[in-house]
């Protein structure tokens, strides 16, 4: 066994960096929920039948897994979609999710509890905002398709 040698750090391609980084949102985002139930009155409040200010009722609960299907949903497409629809994708669903996410402190009876969740939430988020708008961007190549419909249309 070798001692002293240096590990190799190997790029992470930046879909692999997106899937991870909506990952870890879910996880955050599945567990301040699930932890919420252990606040005083929460369960309470659900099973009279509220959520928050919110009537539960076959819309809010088709808005709630709207909300928590779109994020899981990320993981896949940001490792299936073509880079440029990716790229714009990941950028528009961050960005919306921002303001969701922020919304979520309102009438927050445990501060500390939701504002480290909303926090951590806002971090992977900006993260993403920061993989897709900085993916790298490559040069046509001479043999890469793109290139010769460039040259085709150059020549007509």
């Amino acid at each position: 066994m070798r001692t002293g040698a240096t590990l190799e750090d190997q790029p992470v391609p930046v879909r692999a960096k997106l899937a991870a980084t909506w990952t870890s949102f879910m996880f955050l985002y599945a567990y301040v929920d699930i932890l919420n139930f252990f606040t005083p009155g929460v369960v309470k409040d659900i099973l009279g039948g509220k959520v928050f200010e919110f009537d539960l009722s076959q819309t809010f609960s088709t808005t709630a897994l709207a909300l928590v299907a779109i994020p899981i949903l990320m993981v896949v497409l940001s490792m299936t979609l073509p880079a440029r629809a990716n790229r714009i994708t990941n950028l528009i669903v961050a960005s919306l999710y921002i303001p969701v996410t922020a919304f979520n402190a309102a009438g927050a009876s445990w501060l500390f509890f939701y504002g480290l969740g909303i926090v951590l939430e806002l971090i992977l988020l900006a993260l993403i905002l920061r993989f897709a708008w900085t993916w790298a961007r490559t040069a046509p190549s001479a043999t890469s398709p793109h290139h010769e419909t460039v040259r085709t249309q150059q020549r007509a």
